[in-house]
């Protein structure tokens, strides 16, 4: 077996590297990943199921000979469904629902040789910026475990950080990859809308606004996953647009000179903790020495109608889902069957039309006219990806009865994210800032609609000049 320092020294590409030159073994691999989740997650408690069994039942009975063939991963615990076990989607609504098939996106993982041993902890439904839930409880931030880790996709992104593995699967519905990706000091990219396939259970995630992809340490990862992944499935609704090479072959190509929109102040008017601007100035000025143009401006939109619309779509979807679950087990849905949080989006949902989910249709497809404008006058958007350093527990948790309470802390925490998620583009966040008591803090680039290139061809740029791979939360090994 690997030792730790040797384990965490490799990204995925690294590790699947040491497989095919024989190296290491698949079973080495999970062994030490497995070791790693044991000696750590009583820190960090990123991990809601552990499937060791469905691991090793893989590995023996041969992997596909993919690009990552052999490399510890961890899918997130809701939506996405892996045979024979549990999607929780961290509810105790869903606790004894055992999947029967494969998401298509599981099977591409599969297919590309990973190895899934375990799902990692969501607020429930996915809901919240922070993961805090009552059925696995919380999620700790590696780089300080009195702060959030982020979400919905934390526990993905502190398995990641904590060096368990070296990518996890995430979603991003409203900054579910970004905002943990800025939290625990990681690269997170949410991909162009149906760049990655939702199905076959459902057509699309939230009303369109929400996409699969991964949570990772190097650029190089995330283009990988993407190359494995992307392009829809038989059936699917839409499409993205077709990609023109592989997005491993755009890291070794120039960006180019770009127009970069800087925004330091989020649609909405809410307040951006000082650290958060500073991180982006700080990746202004570096812009500039990378030769691109940088100037300040903001991007199209009304905050109050663009939030009203999001929250149709999403407390909509939902509702629906929950409402579906309810139906199976042959009763109404209570309100003790799900958290706080959750209970009011249902409500909120109750109290829309129709005609209200159709206009938040209109709403978000008009922002990405009004985007695909901008766009033509800027290649990029780069803003802080949050509003603040990774906050403390309490406000954000989904148990919480203060909904305004709620909803305040939700706005103040992550003003930027959910823009790019409305206008279905591709947005990155990159970890190039930390404070000076060590919490990183992420800063976000969004290109236009389809063009994930573009922004792998920068990231790449950003990891060379500012590299922050070796760069690891103080934890104890």
């Amino acid at each position: 077996m690997l030792t730790f320092e040797e384990y965490r020294h490799h990204d995925a590409i690294g590790l699947a590297e040491l497989v095919a030159r024989g190296e290491v073994s698949a079973t080495e691999l999970l062994t030490s990943a497995i070791a790693r989740r044991d000696a750590i997650d009583p820190q960090v408690n990123a991990l809601s199921q552990r499937h060791d069994d469905e691991g090793r039942r893989a590995i023996a009975a041969g992997l596909p000979d993919g690009p990552l063939n052999g490399v510890p991963f961890l899918l997130k615990d809701v939506s996405v469904q892996m045979a024979g076990t549990v999607t929780s989607n961290c509810s105790k609504l869903y606790a004894d629902v055992i999947a029967t098939q494969d998401s298509t996106i599981v099977e591409r993982y599969r297919h590309a040789g990973l190895v899934i041993f375990g799902k990692t902890n969501t607020p429930e439904m996915g809901l919240a910026a922070s993961t805090e839930t009552a059925l696995f409880g919380i999620t700790r931030n590696p780089w300080n475990l009195q702060r959030t880790a982020g979400g919905s996709s934390g526990g993905a992104a502190a398995a990641v950080a904590a060096g368990i593995v070296p990518a996890a699967m995430g979603s991003d519905g409203g900054g579910s990859i970004r905002i943990p990706a800025s939290c625990c000091g990681l690269f997170g990219l949410k991909p162009t809308r149906a760049r990655t396939p939702m199905g076959p259970m459902v057509g699309e995630g939230w009303g369109s606004m929400s996409a699969v992809h991964v949570l990772t340490r190097s650029v190089r990862d995330s283009a990988a996953f993407l190359d494995a992944t992307q392009g829809a499935a038989p059936g699917d609704p839409y499409a993205a647009p077709p990609v023109a090479r592989a997005y491993r072959d755009e890291l070794s190509t120039s960006p180019g000179r770009l127009r970069v929109a800087l925004q330091l102040a989020p649609l909405s008017g809410t307040p951006v903790e000082p650290d958060c601007v500073a991180a982006a100035m700080d990746a202004a000025r570096l812009m500039e020495s990378l030769g691109h143009q940088v100037e300040e401006a903001l991007p199209p939109g009304n905050a109050d109608e663009l939030g009203h619309a999001a929250w149709v779509l999403v407390a909509s979807n939902v509702r629906a889902t929950l409402h579906r679950r309810a139906r199976q087990i042959g009763r109404p849905l209570r309100q003790d069957d799900v958290e706080a949080v959750t209970w009011r989006t249902v409500q909120y949902a109750e109290s829309m039309s129709a005609a209200d989910y159709a206009d938040a249709v209109l709403a978000i497809h008009t922002l990405s006219r009004r985007m695909a404008t901008f766009h033509q006058r800027y290649d990029v958007v780069m803003s802080p990806t949050l509003g603040q350093v990774p906050v403390s527990f309490g406000p954000q948790r989904m148990s919480n009865p203060d909904g305004e309470e709620y909803r305040i802390a939700l706005q103040r925490f992550s003003p930027f994210t959910s823009l790019f998620n409305m206008s279905g583009q591709p947005s990155m966040s990159v970890p190039l800032h930390w404070t000076p008591d060590g919490l990183p803090v992420g800063v976000m680039f969004s290109a236009g609609f389809g063009q994930e290139d573009s922004l792998f061809r920068l990231a790449a740029q950003l990891e060379s000049a500012r590299p922050w791979f070796d760069r690891l939360p103080p934890l104890a090994p």
